[in-house]
């Protein structure tokens, strides 16, 4: 069982969330697993009672048809959609006065972020984002050519960049520290390297970026 739990472990792992919006996604990702094994148990338990008793109708098969075969089908596909509709509802992002808005332009094969520096100032940096811990972030997600897809799997679901339309996305870190983002939309022969970074730093301890910034 622990080689299998670390692989839930790793930069781009989004059953290791870092902010609000990937532990809701992770909470339902835990809710479907423990669905389809519910579900592929109770197909074994048909399997085998389907080969060890005789073919005749026996007291009880009415439990296992009507009873397992469907109304605990149902059951649990319906908890599921239930959690699926639940997450859904609750990562919709309304509007809030504290969150910051930033940017992020997807090109063959990298990524540009404009986002306020300590003056307020739009500071555009390559291949890294940074915003503040503990409050919600408004990233604005445009694609220059094709379609990409902005995904920071610690701290939130991915959205597609699409070309002549702006996307937005809230993300949210709960700590300072360096988050892996990638692309998952195939874009070519260079998406494989098409990855950034988002620095989470500490409210009270805003960076320098002039040094990133993009020439």
């Amino acid at each position: 069982m622990v080689p299998f739990l670390a692989g839930c472990e790793g930069p781009l792992s989004s059953l290791a969330p870092a902010g609000p919006a990937a532990a809701q996604i992770a909470v339902l990702w835990w809710a479907m697993l423990a669905g389809a094994v519910l579900i592929t148990l109770m197909v074994l338990a048909l399997v085998w009672r389907g080969f060890a008793v005789p073919p005749h109708p026996r007291p009880g098969e009415s439990f296992w048809i009507h009873g397992m075969g469907l109304g605990f089908s149902l059951a649990v596909l319906a908890a599921v959609v239930g959690a699926g509709i639940w997450v859904g509802e609750r990562l919709q992002a309304r509007p809030d006065p504290e969150a910051i808005r930033v940017e992020a332009i997807a090109r063959q094969w990298d990524w540009r972020f404009r986002q306020p520096g300590p003056d307020g100032r739009m500071v555009e940096t390559r291949g890294r984002l940074h915003i503040p811990a503990g409050r919600p972030v408004d990233v604005v997600i445009r694609s220059e050519d094709v379609i990409h897809s902005f995904w920071v799997p610690r701290l939130a679901g991915k959205m597609d960049a699409l070309p002549g339309r702006d996307n937005l996305l809230r993300i949210q870190a709960d700590a300072p520290g360096l988050y892996h983002g990638t692309s998952a939309e195939f874009s070519g022969t260079g998406y494989a390297g098409m990855r950034f970074e988002v620095l989470v730093w500490p409210p009270a301890d805003p960076p320098d970026l002039t040094a990133e910034e993009a020439e």
